[in-house]
């Protein structure tokens, strides 16, 4: 960045914080109405008894012979200022509404909780946007685990990765099973859950990795210069596959490699290999990419992943375990491909803020729902639109706009 674009820079940020500080009465103002609104919703009633997971050194284990069902949630995007407040409580009423009806075991949030950009939200106080949606998961009494993104702790932010860190992981939570994860893996937010059954076999395991955020010196993200899984992350995620594997033939040999899940925030560069692969035939499936549903509506059907090349992709095919992954990032990219047999997800997103004009739009807004069967199969993985009937809302949803077909 020059040093011109810098020094106006500066003089914007200056002013955003001179502005903000004399609305700070007004700011506090709000931000409790926010969390009155949080708690204003109904605890989610399920059918049959909860599942209750049980701490271990590596993340968490709920043990069922039965189905699991898993509810994506990514890019929330709480401003939690004094310019957001609309829109904050817009979006804690689709997140509400989603998780009351479909009433998953796990609820796992890919990213971008947060959106403190100043002249967005009014604020540069990131811990009032992630305090306000722990606050509505809480309340909502489901078990839920995050994975940081790129807004999540910006550079000008008021807290830093680790600060925000335990706000997600502090003790008093009942349903958070956030973990820092093992200091000697690059992130913040590096951990596993798994899924046992009653003989202690380990049916599937849910790898949770930190994304990271900018790189190559691009602090503010206005290069579009966005960071990779590490190799001591991936390094990490081969050690943790082949162990558990090992554990579970230990109790039964002949047991087959269990099944994997992995999220994480800023898409692999698999993502728009697999589309553009796609798009180049005419939009027809080739014998490495079959499109399941959804598609790709950023501009020029980008897909905005790390900017350098990195083997985690490479390392889940030679590995066998995992057979889909999770990220968010893109808004208007909704989309299931299968790309050389893994299953790559670009999962419904929330936004009513960082997007010009997306309060006013639907297509995109919604969750992704992952259902996993009793054997630990991956069975269905569905994009389903937050403005659906199925999905009644506490508050009324806002009319949009459906500027594409679902």
């Amino acid at each position: 960045m020059t040093n011109f674009l810098m020094r106006i820079l500066g003089l914007f940020m200056s002013i955003v914080i001179v502005f903000s500080m004399t609305l700070s009465p007004l700011t506090a103002a709000i931000i409790k109405s926010n969390y009155d609104y949080a708690r204003s919703f109904d605890r989610v009633v399920y059918e049959d008894e909860k599942l209750v997971p049980v701490e271990d050194e590596d993340g968490w284990t709920f043990t069922t012979n039965g189905d699991f069902k898993i509810v994506q949630l990514t890019d929330i995007h709480i401003g939690g200022g004094s310019f957001s407040k609309t829109k904050d409580q817009k979006a804690m009423n689709a997140v509400a509404a989603m998780i009351t009806a479909e009433k998953p075991d796990l609820v796992v949030i890919t990213g971008d909780m947060a959106y403190p950009v100043p002249f967005q939200a009014g604020t540069f106080n990131n811990s009032f946007s992630s305090l306000m949606l722990i606050e509505l998961l809480e309340t909502l009494g489901v078990y839920y685990a995050v994975v940081f993104g790129n807004h999540d702790s910006e550079y000008y932010s008021t807290h830093d990765r680790e600060a925000v860190a335990a706000m997600w992981g502090a003790d008093h939570l009942q349903y958070s099973l956030f973990k820092k994860g093992p200091e000697n893996v690059d992130g913040v937010g590096n951990y596993i859950i798994k899924v046992k059954n009653t003989d202690g076999i380990t049916k599937n395991a849910f790898f949770l990795l930190d994304s990271h955020a900018y790189t190559d010196g691009d602090v503010l993200g206005i290069q579009w210069k966005y960071d990779n899984i590490k190799e001591s992350q991936i390094e990490w995620y081969r050690q943790n596959v082949l162990a558990i594997d090992a554990a579970n033939k230990a109790i039964k040999p002949e047991y087959p490699l269990f099944t994997s899940l992995a999220f994480f925030h800023i898409p692999l560069e698999e993502y728009g290999m697999a589309w553009n692969e796609f798009k180049n035939n005419g939009y027809n499936d080739t014998e490495n990419v079959q499109h399941i549903d959804g598609r790709f509506n950023e501009k020029d059907e980008k897909s905005y992943c790390g900017i350098y090349p990195e083997q985690f992709f490479e390392t889940m095919l030679e590995l066998g375990s995992t057979k889909a992954t999770f990220c968010g990032h893109d808004h208007l990219n909704n989309a299931i491909l299968r790309y050389k047999g893994i299953y790559l997800v670009y999962g419904m997103s929330i936004d009513y803020l960082a997007y010009p004009g997306i309060d006013k739009q639907g297509a995109q807004r919604g969750c992704t729902v992952i259902k996993l069967n009793a054997d630990g199969d991956l069975e269905k993985i569905t994009l389903e639109n937050y403005y659906q009937d199925k999905y009644v809302s506490k508050y009324p949803k806002e009319t949009v706009t459906m500027q594409w077909d679902q």
